[in-house]
């Protein structure tokens, strides 16, 4: 009757236990990522009252009698494995796993495992565990590759103070599209097709780059040029660093010309206006004696005009010319060939230079000093300091006679000849003559005798690179040089301003632009060819961008943490690892949806997985619920509820029986 007491008291205690895992259980039906628990009995002790025998010759074998002490609590197991559901939340922050893995967090001292998403970023910007504030570890972004870098796992700072914004970055790449359509009336114009695309400097400031596509007189050739780059205001860099031009900023290709020779006769006439007639315009160098050998007339360039003879007069050869030209001439200038003279900083004057250790003069009849310089037929010389110029810079106006060589009626700016063909001169033609109109084209006219007969070969100045294509495909062939697919635009690292202040361009970099997805087919007389920066096919590497601003984080499947920019740019900032264990069921509940690692379970590494390694994905915006079935909880509370009852019995009746034992001595 003793045994049955506390076998009813052992059953009771057990079932009691029970009951604590089940409304345990049921509290937590609501506890995020929760794994539900289960207890199973197993009986608990035995007493023996006699052993078992063996079988002999003259009896057969006898089982044991064993009297049970009662029910005990065998295991409880944690459902640790089975999948909960999933509940949407839309914070990105918050994140569910799918899969066997475990979150790694860190408490400071020691590593925990939970599969509780739900994050949140502290003050620090650490990705912590919302109802811990544990930091949740994972691997960091290498420098050197941009990549995942995996190590032993670390605290994930994703909103550290280098995060919240993006550096500019100087475009590199870009590529030309479309296609150039020879009869595009934009393509035989002086300007030429013009196309326009951004860049950026190093330092994220946004340029326009001005390009020009230019036919050149044959079918399958073209020319690419630079024209312009304009700052975010559309002023041009030309102006606002006051230069002379682009090519100071940077270059494309190389100046150069391109011809075309015909033959002239009569039955082609009208390809020159209809008539026989052709008015040459010379410039100075081709009819002055001397003119390009002075070279303070050379330096005023197009500061030089005619004083005689008037205009619509003519000149003979052997008569002079005589020009009237103004030019500002810096110290560096004035102090180099052909000039050679030494600024005195103290009063202002220039000196001739010293010879022979003696003290040089200063320069008062600048005509005189110019003409012992080799500067013939210069006469009226007035040089006087630039107002508000720098040191030494000194303004010059001054006169110069030439004599010219050949007859010419003065036009303007200009001394000009009308040649006729058939010709009555043909001594004339056996020279060379330069014609340039308009729209910046020359010719060369020469007789090649007779009847008139000349080759007259149109020359284009041009700039830039040659575009080639296939005559027989129209598909492109060479930039620069056939088979070339790219060319370069070259910032130069500095630039002179006119008034000579060094301009630093060191933010440029170069241009690498690939032209090989032009093609040179018929499209209405419409070219629909243009620019677009960055890598060909639309690849955004190279393309360059301004400052960006963090606008949104986003937590992929695989548990890297991407940044997003107000630039257009995405950073990657980290990835979440994730620890894996051979027997989960192994691990330990720490509370506060924690478990730590056991003999049982297997030993973390310190370096955890990438979820995706064993099929498994995290996804955002998510949170895994309990697995808490109440159904299954609530039966099971029914026949724990009656196996508590049943054992109740059990000390009620051994105690009706003890008392009918006491009551045997009445």
């Amino acid at each position: 009757m003793m045994r049955s007491l506390f076998s009813g008291v052992a059953g009771l205690r057990t079932h009691q236990t029970r009951m604590d895992v089940i409304g345990n259980n049921i509290a937590n039906v609501n506890t995020t990522a929760y794994k539900s628990q289960n207890m199973v009995f197993s009986d608990l002790l035995y007493q023996t009252t006699q052993a078992a025998s063996g079988a002999n010759n003259t009896r057969g074998g006898i089982n044991p009698r064993q009297i049970g002490l009662g029910a005990k609590t065998g295991a409880i197991s944690t459902a640790i494995t089975q999948q909960g559901s999933a509940q949407s939340t839309n914070n990105p922050w918050d994140i569910m796993i799918e899969g066997d893995s475990f979150f790694i967090v860190n408490n400071g001292s020691e590593n925990f495992f939970t599969r509780d998403g739900s994050f949140t970023v502290d003050g620090s910007g650490n990705l912590v565990m919302a109802n811990t504030g544990f930091m949740v570890m994972g691997w960091q972004v290498d420098p050197e590759t941009n990549d995942i870098r995996k190590d032993a796992v670390a605290a994930l700072q994703v909103m550290h103070p280098d995060n919240l914004t993006s550096n500019p970055e100087a475009t590199t790449l870009a590529y030309a599209s479309g296609i150039l359509d020879k009869k595009d009336p934009n393509i035989n114009s002086t300007a030429g097709a013009i196309r326009t695309f951004q860049i950026f400097d190093a330092q994220g400031y946004a340029y326009t780059v001005k390009m020009s596509f230019h036919g050149i007189g044959s079918d399958d050739e073209f020319r690419v040029q630079l024209d312009d780059i304009l700052d975010s205001t559309g002023v041009s860099l030309v102006k606002k660093y006051n230069l002379n031009n682009i090519n100071q900023i940077a270059t494309f290709g190389a100046d150069g010309t391109e011809s075309t020779t015909v033959l002239y006769n009569p039955d082609n006439a009208a390809k020159y206006n209809g008539t026989d007639t052709f008015n040459v315009e010379l410039a100075f160098s081709n009819i002055l004696e001397g003119y390009s050998d002075n070279a303070l007339v050379v330096a005023a360039g197009k500061n030089v005009t005619i004083t005689t003879p008037a205009d619509g007069g003519t000149v003979t050869a052997g008569s002079n010319v005589t020009v009237h030209g103004s030019v500002t001439l810096t110290r560096a200038q004035l102090e180099a060939e052909p000039y050679n003279l030494v600024y005195n900083e103290a009063d202002g004057q220039y000196y001739s230079k010293p010879a022979n250790g003696t003290q040089g003069t200063p320069v008062t009849d600048w005509t005189t000093a110019l003409a012992a310089m080799g500067l013939e037929g210069v006469s009226n010389v007035n040089v006087n300091p630039v107002p508000d110029g720098a040191a030494g810079e000194m303004s010059v106006e001054f006169d110069a006679e030439f004599e010219a060589t050949q007859n010419a009626t003065r036009n303007g700016n200009a001394f000009g000849i009308t040649l006729k063909m058939p010709a009555d001169e043909k001594e004339i033609l056996k020279q060379v003559y330069h014609l340039e109109d308009g729209d910046g084209k020359t010719y060369n006219i020469e007789y090649i005798g007779p009847n008139g007969a000349a080759q007259i070969t149109e020359r284009v100045q041009s700039t830039g690179m040659k575009l080639m294509f296939d005559h027989d495909t129209g598909e492109f062939s060479g930039i620069g040089n056939v088979g070339s697919n790219s060319a370069m635009l070259n910032f130069n690292s500095s630039a002179s301003s006119m008034g000579g202040e060094l301009i630093d361009l060191g933010q440029f970099r170069n241009v690498e632009i690939d032209f090989s997805s032009i093609q040179n087919f018929g499209n209405g007389n419409k070219a629909t060819v243009g620019f677009t920066p960055g890598g060909k096919g639309g690849d955004t590497v190279g393309k360059g961008r301004a400052p960006g601003e963090l606008i949104g984080i986003e937590v992929g499947q695989d548990g890297r943490i991407t940044a997003s920019y107000s630039n257009g740019l995405s950073k990657l900032l980290g990835q979440i690892a994730v620890a894996e264990f051979a027997n989960a069921s192994g691990l330990s509940k720490a509370g506060d949806n924690l478990y730590s690692a056991t003999m049982n379970s297997g030993d973390f590494d310190g370096v955890g997985k990438d979820i995706t390694e064993t099929g498994g994905k995290m996804t955002s915006g998510v949170l895994e619920m309990s697995n808490v079935d109440l159904s299954s909880e609530f039966t099971t509370m029914i026949t724990t509820q009656r196996g508590f009852q049943a054992n109740s019995r059990i000390i009620t009746t051994s105690d009706t029986l003890l008392e009918e034992l006491v009551n045997l001595k009445r």
